[in-house]
């Protein structure tokens, strides 16, 4: 007899539990408390270390009062919460910041570059970004070819046409 198969959505629970991450943080303000993983989604919230008043076409690097020390073969990208324009009206002018092993010191404090484009006050504490911890690419190299072997796929943009 054949063994009995297991239906498709039941899923096979791991048999080991991994082990968390350990990353290595500073709090350079006591004040303003400390980093929190919430129980639902993957992304880690990060709050403004200082209170800062910006008119619209203002540019302002923002502290967020930390310092990491990230595991080897990792980084972290940083990226505004979902709410951030609509509460502030600022954005994030290099759209992601990578953060990456070597920016480890007591004096590598993240940063986050804000562009406001209405008046606005950010106060300390307000939680205005947030960051997820990624491996790092693999090695990679690049070779050469005259041609590649695919249909094209319609340029930029093409995918969803009617």
């Amino acid at each position: 007899m054949a063994p009995k198969k297991k239906p498709e959505t039941q899923v096979e629970k791991p048999t080991k539990k991994t082990k968390a991450l350990e990353i290595l943080v500073k709090y350079h303000d006591k004040d303003l408390g400390k980093i929190e993983k919430f129980p639902v989604g993957d992304w880690i919230d990060l709050r403004s270390a200082e209170r800062v008043d910006m008119n619209a076409g203002e540019f302002r690097i923002i502290s967020l009062g930390i310092s990491m020390k990230l595991p080897k073969g990792y980084e972290a990208h940083v990226v505004p919460r979902s709410s951030t324009f609509r509460r502030w009206g600022i954005l994030q002018t290099n759209g992601i910041g990578i953060i990456d092993e070597s920016y480890c010191g007591d004096g590598d404090v993240w940063k986050f570059p804000a562009l406001a484009m209405r008046s606005t006050t950010i106060f300390k504490g307000d939680r205005i970004c947030q960051f997820r911890i990624v491996k790092k690419m693999p090695e990679v190299a690049f070779k050469e070819v005259e041609h590649m072997d695919d249909p094209d796929r319609g340029g930029l943009g093409s995918t969803g046409k009617d």
